[in-house]
């Protein structure tokens, strides 16, 4: 999974690998693309790195 963010005119842009769907834990979703958890990216603020979690899915 390759994650891409940049801060560009004080926006934060996310760019995200989709992987091919696959069902949650809960199997109640299909998760499309995840970070699995919180992570640490090159993007900074203020010096210091910004963290995202995400989660992207659709309902069953």
């Amino acid at each position: 999974m390759a994650i891409n963010v940049e801060i560009k005119d004080n926006k934060l842009f996310i760019e995200i690998d989709l992987e091919n769907p696959t069902p949650s834990s809960s199997g109640k979703t299909l998760i499309l693309a995840s970070t699995h958890g919180n992570t640490v990216t090159t993007a900074e603020v203020d010096g210091k790195p910004v963290i995202i979690g995400l989660n992207a899915y659709i309902k069953r």
